[in-house]
């Protein structure tokens, strides 16, 4: 069963799989305690980033978000620097872009970013930070990095790491009905059977508060599957290219209006406890 710490973090996850974000971004205004407040947009996971940044911050401005900015992290803007430190310091969202999250944790992993990132996270009621795509993928402790179609149930043919490390014992998969992407999913709960999977539809994501409390939005359906009574996994055992296996895999199809437990795994009408 999933492992949660004593101290509970104070602010808000928002996790989208990707597809049209407009109505994800008019739940961000929304969720906001002043919609004026400094709103810093990552593009980093996207090799054009500045066009991104620039369509992000047109945006949220329009919505009426007046403090909506693009942060730079890249080649040439490295996420330390000191002005970069100060704007995430006074930051009431962080939003991160889709792309690859391979280039988010490359540039935030074993930074003092990422460290203010999470002690922001843990103690600013009022914090937020968002992300659709791989900008959702990359929130947990594990991601998905690599697993495609028929080869996703091969050993070896599905590829997770390290995330940003927001939530624990989680692995958050995008664009997953669309693409077909349980398989990959599966594998990934077998190589790390006390996470919780969750797959996002494009348009549809959750929304997380206090570490624990996962409510579904979206006009989507989010697929939670859980391996913590996982039994016979043979991945142990097959070598590299042979199929996996694994039995008591539980799976749950989540609507708008429903929340997913985090802790107890269970299910419930959103705002219940």
């Amino acid at each position: 069963m999933a492992h949660h710490s004593a101290a509970s973090p104070l602010g808000t996850l928002v996790a989208l799989g990707g597809g049209d974000d407009d109505g994800m971004l008019a739940l961000l205004r929304d969720l906001l305690p002043d919609i004026s407040v400094p709103v810093e947009i990552i593009t980093v996971a996207s090799r054009d980033d500045t066009r991104s940044g620039r369509a992000y911050v047109r945006a949220l401005r329009e919505l009426g978000c007046t403090g909506a900015c693009h942060l730079r992290i890249n080649e040439n803007c490295p996420a330390d620097a000191p002005d970069t430190l100060r704007r995430l310091r006074r930051a009431g969202l962080v939003f991160f872009s889709g792309g690859d999250q391979e280039r988010i944790t490359d540039f935030l992993q074993e930074t003092e970013f990422l460290r203010v990132l999470r002690e922001r996270y843990q103690q600013d009621a009022d914090f937020i930070i968002a992300g659709t795509s791989a900008g959702a993928a990359v929130m947990p402790e594990y991601m998905v990095v690599q697993g495609y179609g028929w080869r996703a149930l091969r050993k070896g043919g599905t590829q997770t790491s390290a995330g940003l490390g927001l939530v624990s014992e989680l692995v958050i998969d995008q664009h997953f009905v669309e693409r077909g992407r349980f398989g990959r999913l599966a594998h990934a709960l077998l190589m790390h059977p006390t996470c919780l999977g969750v797959g996002l539809a494009e348009e549809t994501g959750i929304i997380i508060r206090g570490g624990r409390y996962a409510e579904v939005f979206g006009d989507g359906v989010v697929m939670a599957v859980d391996g913590s009574e996982l039994q016979e996994s043979n991945l142990a055992q097959v070598r590299r290219g042979e199929p996996v296996s694994g039995q008591n895999f539980r799976v749950h199809l989540l609507v708008a209006g429903q929340q997913l437990d985090l802790a107890s795994r269970t299910i419930t009408a959103a705002g219940g406890k």
